[in-house]
């Protein structure tokens, strides 16, 4: 199958004023400075940088002043914009118009609406939390996050307003809420932490991100002819073509004008909503790339994050094409993933993840990058977990990824800081020998003490973390939870020894040497692909969950419990609604799989395998003996085709029992062991019999063109 298309000319060679146009959608601080009378100003500043109460007085002021500037810039309606545990965004809108007495309506917009709406809870995902009759549901304002604009293709515009969602009794029934909470928790124990080492400036504390964000874009004529990718993100069918990834020759290649155009026009709408897009480069695989944000706090790196994917797929099919988020959109090339770039930093500018230029300061980032190491040891169960889904399963494990397995990577220089500092030796580097180490004298730390390394899961990269196992189609909310509260539970070990400590120096070291020897195991700093790393990992009793229906038990352990409910970020109940939520879905996204790919294949790729087939017979009765060529391709797409017919009786079969299955562990087994192997099964044959068939009469676009033909 091949077509031509012709956008004619996608360039647009306007000029853009960057510094004017960024954040011009967004009710930032310095629209705010300009609107709102000083008291109330200094006030919500006050709230949003350190959670201090907004009296409901003032919030009317502030509901008015950001009506009359979205009113300004052409809006008619606002929304409580918030994330529900779908993984995407909810909106209701409302009108700003308000009935009076003459007939008219005026513009109104008062501070209840602006910090509490009432959308209905009832059709959300919940996970046992409530029942389908229980239909009240709230959305509280985060001021900590700036309301912005929306505006879509018809030129509507709507003012969004971030928001938490909870039930009515006050369960969290979002990623919001528990990363708002996670937040709170992992800056009390930091600050305890900073405070036993003498730094008394500091008051907060805040986990930063910068979330890099892989996709691929294919053409939407392509898009539409696969029901595959249509409903499932994915080609569940679909032989490799003659050229892959395997020359290397897309990575950070020159970019085609039209994607370009694409990507110059992504800019735009990023940065008017203040969204920070830094890069963006070719990916690995064909039609494969990358945007990576300047670092923000997490809770609006989080909601970043949302819009970015909405606006990659809004600006995609203004320039006839479709963005694919999936992780795994193609087999045989590498999949999307998204870096998760996370750190700590203090309200007066420091960098906890930093490792500074004089020996207090790397006194301090050792101690961090400890709790670090114990936190990532104790709970690499629960970072997994947070990354578990359908999609990632194709996509962890295989030589483009990280493996299953969780480390930590620091590199040589730093592990050898480390282990030297805990035995009080000292450290050569590159014929300098540094000072003896101690925690009075530690040598100064070069920011970029480590390479880097692509194939570690947590890799120390500077003066951060970055976690590579992240899904590209995901919320980063889930993961960013699990890192600051099992940071927290770390930090707030450490904070407590150091408190009781009668010499702090002496107790520094001794946290240092502890950590090597308790969790030295979680660091690695060779090859995760490699075969030996996995049998080598499996001696120091790292554990390798391969499969997102074993990963998210880990929601529910003991262990997990104890920890989320000891910082209020989940509870017991709120933890089990999550597992059964996301076990749920993970059956839910196989059985759409297997419907479609059976449809698939009896509307399509049978009927047209059949046309062959009979082209073939009438060949051969034509031409007689000397049609052997086509005798072999008759009985080779014959028996593929036999075989083919019995697999997706199979998988019916397997599908239908998967389906009648009650409990959500169960099922999702069921789905994994029986229904996924099945459809792999189905797969191979089709994929054969494509490798067999005209292109003429092959009823869907293959790889050769969806991946190339850009």
């Amino acid at each position: 199958m091949s077509t031509d298309f012709n956008y004619g000319s996608c360039a647009d060679t306007t000029p853009i004023n960057v510094p004017e146009l960024f954040g011009s959608k967004v009710f930032s601080l310095k629209v705010m400075k300009e609107r709102l009378p000083k008291e109330t100003y200094k006030a919500l500043k006050k709230t949003i940088e350190l959670g201090a109460c907004l009296q409901p007085e003032l919030a009317a002021v502030v509901a008015n002043a950001m009506k009359d500037w979205a009113i300004e810039k052409g809006a008619t309606h606002y929304t409580h914009w918030f994330q529900p545990l779908t993984g995407s965004t909810a909106e209701k809108h409302d009108s700003f118009i308000a009935p009076t007495e003459d007939g008219s309506v005026i513009m109104e917009f008062s501070g209840k609406q602006l910090i509490q709406g009432e959308p209905d809870a009832s059709s959300f995902p919940s996970g046992g939390l409530r029942a389908t009759f229980e239909a009240r549901g709230y959305t509280a304002w985060d001021c900590t996050s700036p309301a912005f604009l929306k505006e879509d293709a018809a030129g509507n515009v709507t003012l969004c307003i971030p928001t938490a969602f909870c039930s009515y009794k006050g369960e969290a029934l979002d990623k919001k809420t528990p990363l708002l909470r996670s937040m709170n928790a992992v800056s009390a124990q930091a600050l305890r932490v900073l405070k036993a080492l003498g730094n008394a400036t500091s008051s907060r504390v805040t986990s930063t991100v910068g979330s890099e964000q892989e996709y691929f874009l294919i053409e939407k004529e392509f898009y539409l002819n696969r029901l595959d990718l249509i409903a499932c993100g994915r080609t569940l069918f679909g032989a490799p073509a003659p050229k892959g990834q395997e020359l290397e020759d897309q990575y950070f290649g020159s970019i085609k004008d039209r994607v370009s155009a694409y990507m110059r026009d992504l800019d735009v709408e990023l940065w008017k909503m203040g969204i920070t897009s830094k890069t963006k480069h070719n990916e690995v695989a064909p039609a494969q790339y990358e945007m990576a944000p300047v670092f923000a706090t997490t809770n609006i790196a989080t909601d970043h994050n949302q819009l970015v994917m909405e606006t990659m797929q809004k600006v995609a099919l203004r320039h006839g094409m479709v963005c694919l988020l999936h992780e795994k959109p193609y087999a045989g090339v590498n999949g999307s993933g998204k870096h998760n770039n996370w750190s700590l930093s203090t309200d007066d500018g420091i960098n906890l993840l930093d490792p500074g230029v004089t020996p207090e300061d790397n006194a301090q980032f050792l101690v961090f990058v400890c709790a670090l190491l114990k936190a990532v040891n104790t709970h690499a169960d629960i970072m997994r977990a947070t990354c578990g889904s359908s999609g990632n399963d194709h996509r962890l494990g295989a030589n483009e990824a990280p493996p299953a397995i969780i480390s930590v990577f620091l590199g040589e220089e730093l592990t050898e800081v480390l282990l030297n500092v805990s035995k009080g030796e000292k450290t050569v580097k590159k014929g300098d020998t540094f000072l003896k180490i101690g925690v009075d004298s530690l040598p100064e730390l070069p920011k970029d003490n480590t390479d880097r390394n692509r194939t570690s899961p947590f890799a120390f990269t500077g003066n951060k973390f970055e976690f590579r196992m992240v899904g590209s189609s995901q919320s980063i909310a889930g993961p960013n939870v699990a890192l600051n509260t099992i940071a927290a539970e770390s930090l707030d070990e450490i904070a407590t020894r150091l408190e009781k400590a009668a010499d702090v120096n002496a107790e520094i070291l001794k946290i240092l040497q502890d950590t090597l020897k308790d969790h030295g195991r979680i660091i690695f700093n060779g090859n995760n692909y490699s075969p030996e790393w996995e049998k080598e990992a499996e001696k120091r009793g790292l554990p390798n969950v391969k499969t997102t229906v074993d990963a998210l038990k880990s929601f529910v352990t003991p262990k997990a419990i104890k920890l989320f409910a000891k910082y209020n970020v989940l509870s017991k109940e709120e933890l089990h609604s999550r597992y059964d939520i996301y076990t749920e879905q993970y059956s839910k996204q196989l059985n759409i799989e297997a419907q479609t790919a059976i449809q698939m294949v009896r509307r399509l790729y049978i009927p047209a395998a059949i046309r062959y087939m009979t082209e073939l017979g009438s060949s051969i009765s034509v031409v007689g003996k000397s049609a052997t060529v086509q005798k072999e391709l008759l009985d080779s797409i014959g028996g593929l085709l036999t075989s083919a017919n019995k697999k997706l009786k199979k998988l019916e079969d397997e599908t239908a029992k998967s389906q009648a299955i009650e409990k959500v562990d169960k099922q999702a087994l069921a789905y994994r062991d029986k229904v996924k192997v099945t459809l792999n099964d189905l797969r191979a044959d089709i994929d054969a019999i494509e490798t067999l068939m005209p292109d003429d009469l092959w009823p869907v676009p293959v790889y050769s063109e969806m991946l190339f033909e850009l």
